[in-house]
């Protein structure tokens, strides 16, 4: 089966998508990861993503449709994939249809905009070990602030974590990706799930939608 995730950033997709691809057995395409991955290269895509994610602006839309295009090609995909940030808005949508990849499931985690500014502003990463905080969360928060508990490494922000620049990550999110909720409603595919729950509560809800 062929999901599709939406929700704005920080919203959970990464977490809901590993566990849909560990019960179901179907790949987790993370846009993100991808990109991620490119802007590790040393090339001139590379340093397009890198300028326009650390401007809180999206990617331009052929960069994205050239990478998902890649990734797609694989053979682990040939039984279905889950699809985490694509697409964001309705020519992408467009393109999916177009591509001839059926979509069975869109899963809506809807989360309050306070709560997603909550939860990005406060991430922290270790800068040594990579271990991942949250400092607006007692839960999450490190022992000793800006030091990692497990290797006393210095934490730090992501470049593009500030508020500032969330929230331009957010006016685009709302202005262009949440028309597809419509979109995927009226053709109805659509499953909206309260993504402010715990991510097993969540996943429980997932469950109930797509069968044990």
């Amino acid at each position: 089966m062929n999901i599709i995730l939406i929700a704005p950033q920080a919203a959970g997709k990464g977490t809901q998508a590993a566990l849909i691809r560990d019960k179901y057995h179907i790949p987790h395409i993370s846009m993100g990861d991808l990109l991620r991955a490119v802007r590790n290269e040393d090339t001139d895509l590379a340093r397009t993503v890198i300028k326009c994610q650390d401007s809180g602006i999206l990617v331009p839309q052929e960069i994205v449709s050239e990478v998902l295009a890649e990734r797609l090609k694989k053979e682990d995909c040939l039984n279905g994939y889950i699809l985490d940030g694509y697409p964001r808005n309705m020519e992408q949508a467009k393109l999916l249809a177009e591509s001839g990849s059926k979509i069975d499931y869109v899963i809506y985690l809807n989360v309050k905009k306070d709560e997603v500014l909550k939860r990005i502003t406060g991430r922290r990463m270790c800068k040594e070990c990579g271990a991942n905080y949250n400092i607006n969360y007692a839960d999450q928060s490190p022992k000793v602030s800006g030091v990692c508990d497990k290797c006393n490494g210095e934490l730090i922000q992501r470049s593009d974590d500030t508020e500032e620049s969330i929230k331009k990550r957010l006016d685009i999110y709302y202005k262009d990706t949440e028309p597809l909720i419509d979109l995927y409603k009226n053709e109805n595919i659509l499953y909206e799930v309260n993504g402010e729950k715990s991510p097993l509560e969540v996943f429980e809800d997932i469950k109930n939608i797509l069968g044990e």
